[in-house]
């Protein structure tokens, strides 16, 4: 029964796993870095108290422009002009 013996290396081989020894060649000219284990982020503390809002009207507008130019607009085109808060939308500035 030379048949039973060249089935119980098969088999062996099987259970045991056929290992590939040496490393892949690199062709590629980019690395990509492997997946690694996601886990699920941490919930974030709610808040007791509604956050206040820092930019009211006395906070949008800091102070008027002084220089040779703005004058000028202040003379010719009766305009005003102001430095406001970076953070500020137009309607903001315009509501204050």
């Amino acid at each position: 029964m030379a048949g039973s013996g060249k089935a119980k290396s098969v088999a062996k081989s099987l259970t045991k796993g056929i290992s590939k020894k040496g490393t892949r060649i690199h062709t590629g000219v980019h690395f990509y870095r492997g997946k690694t284990v996601d886990l699920p982020g941490q919930a974030k503390p709610t808040r007791s108290t509604p956050r206040k809002n820092t930019l009211d009207k006395f906070s949008v507008i800091k102070y008027p422009l002084t220089t040779e130019s703005s004058m000028k607009l202040i003379e010719d085109s009766n305009t005003l002009v102001f430095i406001v808060d970076i953070k500020s939308s137009k309607r903001q500035i315009k509501a204050a």
